[in-house]
């Protein structure tokens, strides 16, 4: 895994999963978004941003509430 592994894996979730609209995850990823001011960086989007994350977070803490964590080293 990556950092860009993980954003790809982020994004495709919020998209596909939780639902988020597109331009908010392209404004959260800093990709270059086609708005009328050009601007990925657009503070108008901050509250629904903030949101959008919270929802991201929710969604982290009930996969690691449920998970099957298998360990990557073996112990001696």
């Amino acid at each position: 895994m990556s950092g860009h592994g993980f954003r790809a894996m982020a994004r495709t979730i919020l998209d596909e999963v939780l639902d988020v609209r597109t331009d908010l995850l392209e404004h959260q990823l800093a990709h270059a978004v086609k708005d009328p001011n050009g601007e990925a960086y657009n503070p108008k989007y901050l509250p629904e941003r903030r949101k959008m994350m919270q929802h991201w977070a929710d969604y982290l803490d009930k996969l690691k509430a449920g998970a099957d964590v298998i360990p990557l080293h073996k112990t001696a």
